[in-house]
């Protein structure tokens, strides 16, 4: 308590790896995350073919070795996406709570880091976290494409360090800033410079420090990107890479046997390769009987990957339809079901859905894009005015090695294989009561009406799914993740 008082209200000057992250503290799992992700698998494999050689060298030695065969090419502008979409993830999993509980009570805050550069941060940083400024190693780009070379001295005075403290401090009437470093740091000399006093926490004192609960973190994780589910340390990256030619035969397998075999053989098939599904609480007895002349039911699930409405229909073993926006068009032409394009045009895909429910079942997945984390987004309130009555289907999915989701323009197509070439890919699902959408006597309907049937059927699904409900839209994942609005082109699929 007595620190957080020393640091209240005042410009602090924070080592990211002793204080915010906890020991022991690797950076090679971070590495790999960025040449996995910005790169390729290739570029992986190559760096950690040279782990062993890594592990031989001094500190400065392998940190520009990592730099250079992790940066080298790669374009400027998707590493830094990757700093910002994937990477805080892993970040906040790592965080210390107890460190992080000091630097709040800061009023200006600068994370110094000497080991990541700049642009693998600062996005992190920023965005998450709040901080002010975030200095760190800064890697030489040419035309947009970094070469892989440091390009600067963080253990020495002046500089991007001096500049940063300068402007922190200007006209706040600041001596000198608060440094909170680790003892034994090799950044003890710069932080004598700027820090009118510097506190150390040692190393035994973090070993009883505790990660930052989820529901602690400054700002919710709801989005991020990237395929790899696990941080890759050398142990896990070597398993992974091990594992990769079987989990691609595995994902070959279980696609031919979902596209080309009836549900009552694929799915048995499946399962005898690893893949589960979990029939939480199934359709009714006559939801699983064919079609009337009446028309078909209205499915409403949350989104956890383009499999979605296919797990739906294998539950019911019968034919449904799908309802898509910006899917690839080589996802609609491999999908055992029938998909069809919406517009955006909100009268004519009203049109299109009512005329899709009046022949068969259809699955709609309003929150209109994928989300990894517990949460459900806004639902887009049209399906609310197709029908008086919806099931909603609640699903949850479980990886153990590749995500089935991405936001990376041109490999979208690839999501299914993604999740197919897990281990021990799971769906849970489970039908729940079905939910009336229709107004009620004396109510009044239109826009206003289905906005709030939307409401509902969210929350039903947050209910029992255990999932918070949020405000955040399709759009604003695009915007985070991609910086862009996430419209795929191509043609409908009739």
């Amino acid at each position: 308590m007595m620190l957080r008082d020393k640091v209240h209200d005042q410009t602090v000057m924070v080592d990211l790896e002793s204080w915010l992250l906890r020991s022991p503290m690797s950076a090679f799992p971070y590495f790999m995350i960025v040449a996995i992700e910005a790169g390729s698998f290739l570029r992986g494999l190559l760096l950690l073919l040279a782990y062993p050689l890594l592990c031989l060298l001094g500190h400065e030695a392998r940190l520009k070795a990592m730099v250079m065969v992790t940066f080298s090419g790669l374009r400027e502008k998707e590493v830094a996406r990757i700093g910002k979409a994937v990477l805080p993830k892993f970040f906040l999993e790592e965080m210390a709570m107890e460190g992080l509980e000091v630097v709040r009570e800061a009023r200006t805050v600068v994370v110094v880091s000497a080991v990541f550069p700049r642009v693998m941060v600062e996005g992190f940083m920023k965005e998450y976290m709040g901080v002010n400024a975030v200095v760190g190693r800064e890697v030489k780009t040419v035309a947009g494409r970094y070469v892989g070379i440091i390009v600067d001295d963080m253990e020495s005075e002046g500089g991007k360090v001096d500049e940063v403290m300068q402007e922190m401090k200007n006209g706040k009437g600041d001596v000198g800033a608060v440094g909170l470093a680790g003892a034994g740091s090799r950044m003890q000399h710069l932080f004598s410079i700027y820090c009118k006093e510097t506190y150390a926490v040692s190393d035994a004192e973090k070993k009883t420090w505790q990660p930052l609960p989820s529901g602690k973190y400054p700002r919710p994780l709801i989005f991020h990107d990237g395929r790899l589910a696990f941080k890759p340390t050398a142990a896990a990256a070597i398993a992974m890479y091990t594992f990769l030619p079987w989990s691609i035969f595995l994902a070959v397998v279980r696609c031919m046997a979902f596209g080309v075999l009836p549900y009552h053989v694929s799915i048995p098939l499946a399962a005898l390769t690893g893949m589960r599904s979990r029939l939480i609480a199934g359709p009714s007895p006559d939801a699983t009987r064919q079609n009337n002349a009446g028309g078909g039911r209205l499915y409403v699930c949350n989104h956890r990957t383009l499999l979605d409405p296919i797990t739906v229909a294998a539950s019911l073993n019968k034919p449904v339809t799908a309802v898509t926006y910006s899917v690839s068009p080589v996802s609609e032409l491999i999908a055992p079901i029938r998909t069809a394009r919406l517009t955006r045009d909100r009268d004519e895909d009203r049109r299109r859905m009512e005329e899709l429910l009046a022949r068969g079942d259809l699955v709609v997945c309003p929150e209109g894009t994928t989300c990894r984390e517990p949460y459900l987004l806004r639902f887009s309130p049209l399906f609310a005015e197709l029908t008086s009555k919806v099931t909603p289907v609640a699903l949850e999915t479980r990886v153990d090695m590749f995500y089935g989701t991405s936001t990376k323009p041109g490999v979208k197509w690839l999501d299914p294989f993604y999740f197919m070439m897990n281990s021990r890919p799971e769906y849970r699902v489970e039908f729940l009561e079905r939910v009336f959408t229709a107004p009620a006597d004396g109510e009044v309907g239109g826009h206003g009406h289905s906005i709030n049937a939307a409401n509902r059927v969210q929350r039903v699904l947050g209910e029992a799914l255990a999932f918070e409900l949020t405000e955040q839209t399709r759009k604003d994942k695009y915007k985070m993740l991609a910086g862009n609005e996430g419209n795929v082109k191509g043609e409908v699929k009739r």
